[in-house]
């Protein structure tokens, strides 16, 4: 914030959004952003992208098994049993890890603008968020070196950034970004920001736009040339830039040419793709997944108890939100044009900018009530899903209901959590589980256990049981079945910091060569200017510097380069010393006093002069 206006910071690049994208290179070094982004093609098992739609998820669930067919790079079973991702060498990462390390970039980002270190952040999720994604994202927060003040939704985010200049009304926060969808409807009157309802999928966003025209792609190349590319990942992945450039092209222009020389080969020689995309041909290939925003968004005004006629404006964010077809449809689905009154990448970062001033304090008039997005509650008996905060229910919260035991004497009760809308427990998403013991036996039905479920600001769910009897009580953040232990994160957090340490190495490596880069041109330069005018042992000695120089830069020992350029610079200092008095030691100087003592300045001038 500068001042109470917020502002987007521009990346070591120059840009001002950076790819959530993080690679490794054969060396060991990591990439973020776009130079990770860049290398893709050449290094797609070991460039990671998309990892937001991993966290907080488990393995064996049906949609990152369905991830899994669509990434060039591995996704594996953690020991926990989540989600995580591994180089082609072996090494894994959890994906709150991988979200860590876009962070740290905007940490620096953010550190070498302001000139001083940052802490404190608030990072934004997809509304449609359960509370394992939202402890993920907080855990990626931590490992980044950041005490993460608030977690906020991103079409409130929006929304705020929106209504900071005295808007007012009912809106509606269409954001598809790249791997997310959300709808939020939101009330902005005297400066309170009251969402009213949110909904969404988590596994619709512009990556499966890509995946939708790569197999469009793929298809085509087999119909016409006979050969398979989805066996082929360095193909893949040049086909995968391709289709996200055509899609983007496609925004601006009603046809695009996707030009790939040299795909692949066979026996008869090289083959080449060359493919005219039209933007009604793309439409077609994504028309399900545009009209997968349909049932979220009426879902969220059925929620809201409103209908379109009373939503007084429709906010676009998120990248795809440019695509034409996508803009007809929410024009369809609310009966209004949407407005452009916010930059679709920035809105968000604005946003939540601005909540970190409002929670410093900086800005004082504004208010912001978020929601819950899933139901949550426990299971009963039969294996049903008994609600205790309906969705929707505006955060913080606390709701408490009293429960009993379901059979004779138990003297001790299994509580497992879920989040969902779903009425059978096994179809919810577990959250965790926790057992409340030392109840006194007593017939089925008589102890009285008080369920208390706690979400805090950030939407994070605390869960207490308590045994009315005898006042027992166990007070549980919820720690997910799978997630990240406190002691993994205290892992993480050291690894990043030794990255940190590499990078800063690395980066002295390259300071350091670099610089001797710089003064072997500029010996050279001033070695042929006056290699005549100075004895040859001098200028063999400074080319003997620069030979030991050149070789030394080759390897990593940062020290011995800077013993190396040390020598080569005092080598060439002989030429100065030489031309200003060092080389008037010799043959003038001894002529001098025979020819008599007015000419010796003479003569040495005109040394100089040749």
């Amino acid at each position: 914030m500068e001042g109470k206006n917020p502002k987007v910071i521009e990346n070591a690049e120059g840009a001002r959004t950076t790819p959530s994208v993080v690679a490794f290179t054969q060396k060991g070094e990591r990439l973020v952003g776009t130079p990770a982004k860049r290398q893709a093609v050449t290094n797609p098992q070991n460039t990671f992208f998309g990892t937001k739609r991993l966290i907080g998820r488990r393995f064996d669930d049906p949609q990152t098994q369905k991830e899994m067919k669509m990434v060039p790079y591995k996704i594996v079973k953690a020991p926990n049993g989540d989600a995580w991702v591994e180089t082609t060498d072996g090494k894994q990462y959890s994906p709150s890890q991988v979200g860590a390390f876009v962070l740290t970039k905007m940490k620096e980002t953010a550190e070498s603008y302001l000139g001083k270190s940052v802490s404190k952040a608030v990072i934004t999720v997809p509304a449609y968020f359960n509370d394992a994604q939202r402890q993920a994202t907080k855990d990626a927060g931590r490992i980044a070196g950041l005490d993460v003040e608030r977690i906020i939704n991103e079409p409130t985010a929006a929304a705020l950034s929106y209504g900071m200049n005295n808007k007012e009304g009912l809106i509606a926060v269409f954001d598809l970004g790249g791997g997310t969808f959300d709808i939020s409807i939101l009330e902005i009157s005297n400066g309170v920001f009251e969402v009213k309802a949110t909904n969404g999928d988590t596994f619709l966003g512009g990556e499966d736009f890509d995946n939708t025209l790569l197999e469009f792609l793929v298809s085509d190349f087999k119909k016409t040339e006979g050969i398979d590319l989805s066996k082929d990942r360095l193909a893949l992945q040049r086909l995968r830039e391709a289709a996200e450039k055509a899609k983007v092209e496609l925004s601006s222009t009603s046809q695009t040419e996707i030009n790939l020389p040299f795909i692949t080969a066979d026996a008869s020689g090289a083959k080449h793709l060359n493919i005219t995309l039209t933007r009604s041909k793309f439409e077609a290939l994504v028309h399900n997944l545009i009209e997968r925003t349909r049932d979220p968004c009426k879902n969220c005004l059925k929620d809201a108890g409103i209908s379109t006629k009373e939503v007084d404006e429709v906010l676009l964010v998120g990248g795809m939100t440019r695509v034409p077809k996508v803009q007809e449809v929410v024009s369809e689905i609310f009966g209004k044009s949407p407005s452009k009154g916010v930059n679709p990448d920035e809105a968000v970062a604005m946003g939540a900018a601005i909540q970190g001033g409002i929670l410093r304090g900086d800005v004082k008039e504004l208010l912001l009530l978020d929601v819950t997005p899933l139901s949550l509650g426990i299971e009963t008996l039969g294996g049903i899903f008994t609600r205790l905060i309906n969705r929707n229910t505006t955060i913080p919260t606390k709701k408490s209901q009293v429960f009993s035991t379901a059979a004779d004497n138990q003297t001790q009760v299994g509580i497992r959590v879920l989040q969902g809308e779903r009425e059978m427990a096994a179809d919810n998403k577990l959250l965790g589980e926790f057992d409340l013991v030392g109840i006194p036996p007593a017939p089925r039905g008589l102890p009285q256990i008080e369920v208390t479920f706690d979400i805090d600001a950030n939407g994070i769910v605390t869960v207490s049981a308590k045994d009315k009897a005898t006042g027992k009580e166990q007070n549980i953040t919820i720690r997910s079945s799978g997630g990240l232990s406190e002691a993994d994160i205290q892992k993480m957090v050291q690894e990043a910091e030794l990255h940190a340490q590499k990078d800063q190495e690395r980066k002295a490596l390259i300071d350091i060569r670099n610089n001797a880069d710089t003064t072997i041109y500029s010996i050279e330069k001033s070695l042929g200017e006056y290699r005549d005018k100075i004895p040859a042992e001098v200028a063999s000695e400074i080319e003997a510097a620069i030979a030991d120089l050149r070789q030394e830069m080759a390897s990593d020992d940062i020290e011995k380069i800077k013993a190396k350029l040390e020598a080569a610079n005092k080598a060439v200092s002989k030429i100065g010393q030489h031309m200003s008095g060092g080389g008037s030691g010799g043959s003038q100087s001894g002529s001098g006093p025979q020819s008599g003592g007015d000419q010796a300045p003479e003569a040495e001038y005109e040394e100089v002069k040749k």
